[in-house]
């Protein structure tokens, strides 16, 4: 009871941060979704985060995933924030999680095949590397717009928007440049007018940025350690 009351908490916290980030720029808190990021934390504290009214999570890795989502309610939105594997695909494919990391076109040929074969269509993000960090990964933004293009060939492929995850060095005020670019892309990709390309999530903002985040546009944080803490 004591960690669920520290959870409780903690989300308290937060939502009044994300409804005040979201008033102080002219914008509704429940346009923002807040997902919960996972990774590395028993299921006994997700359980109790979902006592707590949180119906999105978001893990890093499939494997974890396989693990989590079978244990957890039906009514919850499954993410993948991390890396994903061609290898790994079939199974994110299988559980129904929003890939917030595609990237290059090879996974989005695989997650088209599998998309195909079971006759669903696969939901995703483009990942954008807007600060041009070497250790991240992401398209470049002087390429976003072709890749897009490629992708529209890609029928059981539907790109909800994009994702970015600021400078390792750089939170707070420091990312607004970052945040806001991804923004400025966003509205290029909508001018496209491409098939199965929407732009209706920005995803960018955590713990230590995610109001930042929702003063340029973002409708999506991702916070781990804001509500869970350090993790173990």
């Amino acid at each position: 009871m004591i960690r669920e009351r520290e959870i409780a908490q903690s989300l308290e916290e937060i939502r009044n941060s994300i409804a005040e980030a979201a008033l102080k720029n002219g914008r509704r808190p429940e346009e923002i979704t807040l997902v919960a990021v996972t990774k590395g934390w028993p299921i006994e504290d997700l359980q109790a985060a979902y006592r707590c009214g949180l119906r999105s999570f978001g893990e890093n890795r499939v494997q974890e995933a396989t693990v989590k989502v079978p244990a957890l309610p039906k009514d919850i939105s499954w993410h993948l924030v991390g890396q994903l594997q061609r290898n790994k695909a079939r199974k994110a494919v299988e559980l129904g999680m929003l890939i917030h990391s595609l990237d290059r076109l090879s996974l989005a040929q695989t997650l088209n095949t599998l998309g195909q074969k079971q006759n669903q269509l696969v939901s995703v993000l483009v990942q954008v590397n807007v600060s041009g960090e070497e250790s991240k990964a992401g398209v470049n933004p002087a390429d976003l717009q072709k890749f897009l293009i490629d992708l529209e060939e890609y029928s059981f492929l539907t790109v909800k928007g994009l994702m970015t995850i600021g400078p390792q060095n750089q939170r707070g005020e420091k990312a607004r440049p970052y945040f806001a670019r991804l923004r400025e892309l966003a509205g290029q990709a909508a001018d496209l007018k491409l098939a199965n390309i929407q732009m209706d999530i920005l995803s960018m903002g955590m713990t230590d940025d995610f109001e930042v985040a929702i003063a340029e546009g973002s409708n999506l944080v991702r916070i781990g350690r804001g509500i869970f803490g350090p993790r173990p």
